[in-house]
């Protein structure tokens, strides 16, 4: 059986919008996307055994400074992702799994609290953009969170009173007036 290996696990902030997240990535992935970002990944020889007495002691250290953990991959791997996953449960975390592949088994998304499904493809953009072919679920829901990662547009000056008299209002922008 191979190893179920990890890189140095981070604490993140963005990968679940609204949670602290220690990050696990997994290596061993098979996906491969085009233009990946993290093609240390793909290796399962790189990182170090995550064993469950391992991953307990990183889930100690964090214990009150975190509300969830990530697993980029690890799916592949099914029983040691899935241990993993029930470890966090009972430690009150919710869980997320990244992953490139479009579906997941049950016996692995019963275990989840979110999960980011499709292949990274520079042309659709990750989850910051609309026309991506990723989705980002909150499963106990069944709810699309994509519009979460959306960056926000700029207030539009045209929706808001004014009422100052040194400026005046034209087709949705503000201009000084010289007093």
């Amino acid at each position: 059986m191979t190893s179920f290996n990890c890189l140095t696990p981070t604490v993140v902030f963005q990968e679940v919008p609204n949670e602290i997240s220690l990050c696990f990535s997994i290596t061993g992935c098979k996906v491969g996307c085009k233009g990946c970002h993290s093609t240390e990944l793909w290796s399962e020889h790189n990182g170090t055994p995550l064993s469950n007495e391992r991953f307990i002691s990183y889930l100690k250290r964090y214990q009150g400074l975190i509300s969830c953990v990530v697993f980029f991959g690890g799916e592949w791997q099914a029983p040691q992702l899935v241990e993993k996953l029930i470890i966090a449960r009972k430690f009150s975390l919710k869980t997320c799994l990244y992953s490139g592949q479009d579906h997941i088994s049950i016996n692995i998304s019963q275990h989840l609290t979110y999960l980011k499904t499709g292949a990274w493809q520079a042309e659709l953009g990750g989850l910051d953009s609309k026309n991506t072919n990723q989705v980002f679920r909150n499963m106990e829901t069944g709810e699309k969170l994509n519009y979460l990662f959306l960056k926000e547009s700029p207030i539009q000056h045209k929706n808001l009173p004014i009422n100052n008299n040194n400026l005046t209002h034209n087709q949705g922008e503000l201009h000084h007036v010289a007093a």
